[in-house]
């Protein structure tokens, strides 16, 4: 154990993440030398870290890669891509809110530089009061009145209707409508530049690609383990969500992905949303 070289692997405390990194946190498959500290707190603080360095390897939403690409280059493997779905705005049931009004409404989100985010301020215009929120509490706060409308990720997108709201914007269609049929942008992993890229930056980019592989080959005890991050999912309700953002194209972006990460930087910075539109810079393993 003593010699194997540390990672800290940063991710959401969220099922699809779990399943991701099932294989490593068991170690489940060769390590090639290396053993993980995994380090679990959610995006927006992940994405905070990142401005800092603080991890070797760590999700950030792709919103943050703008500001910490200095710091971090992007994985292949590892992508949350919504496929004509995404996060989404909720209201109350009795509210009559349109997704035109959202500017000028008290509106929930989950951090600053979630992707989400971005995303709805490109939809519909700049949020005039967010409320800044941790993610696990936007449907509470809805359904409370404490706001007018909730920004949704994680697995609040399948369970918001129990608790009396509905969906008023859906951002994954928004933006395949928008694009002609690209999949949403939402988070991805990076590797800090300081690591070697000839050696150490590939063998943890194929170690990330192996555990997302085996959890996708060995869906049962994978999905057993994510079931402890699911906040009030059922069997059938985690195995969707796994299924919605772990799949063929978390293994590798495909052209499409990578394009859409273009797009979606590029729009965000002709509407004033980023203050640039870096080139999108990838590992090659």
């Amino acid at each position: 154990m003593a010699d194997r070289r540390l990672i800290r692997l940063g991710h959401s405390p969220d099922p699809d993440d779990a399943f991701m990194h099932y294989a490593l946190a068991e170690e489940l498959i060769p390590m090639d030398g290396f053993r993980f500290e995994h380090v679990l707190q959610d995006i927006e603080t992940l994405n905070d870290w990142a401005h800092e360095g603080r991890l070797e390897v760590t999700a950030i939403s792709i919103h943050a890669y703008p500001y910490v690409a200095d710091k971090y280059r992007l994985l292949p493997h590892g992508a949350s891509m919504g496929e004509g779905y995404g996060p989404m705005v909720v209201v109350r049931e009795d509210r009559s809110i349109e997704p035109g009004q959202l500017p000028s409404l008290r509106v929930a989100v989950p951090g600053r530089l979630t992707s989400a985010f971005l995303e709805l301020q490109l939809a519909v215009g700049r949020i005039a009061e967010p409320v800044f929120t941790p993610f696990d509490r936007i449907l509470d706060v809805v359904e409370s009145g404490e706001v007018d409308a909730g920004l949704v990720i994680h697995e609040g997108q399948l369970t918001y209707g129990s608790q009396g709201l509905r969906s008023i914007i859906n951002l994954g269609e928004w933006w395949r409508d928008l694009t002609g049929g690209l999949p949403l942008p939402l988070g991805g992993n990076t590797v800090r530049r300081d690591l070697d890229e000839g050696d150490t930056m590939p063998r943890l980019s194929r170690l990330l690609r192996a555990s997302i592989a085996y959890g996708l080959e060995h869906r049962a005890p994978a999905l057993a383990y994510a079931e402890r991050f699911g906040r009030g999912l059922d069997r059938g309700l985690a195995d969707e969500f796994v299924g919605m953002y772990v799949n063929e194209r978390t293994l590798d972006y495909g052209e499409d992905g990578r394009a859409a990460i273009t797009e979606l930087l590029r729009r965000s910075h002709e509407a004033g949303l980023l203050p640039s539109a870096p080139v999108v810079d990838f590992v090659e393993d």
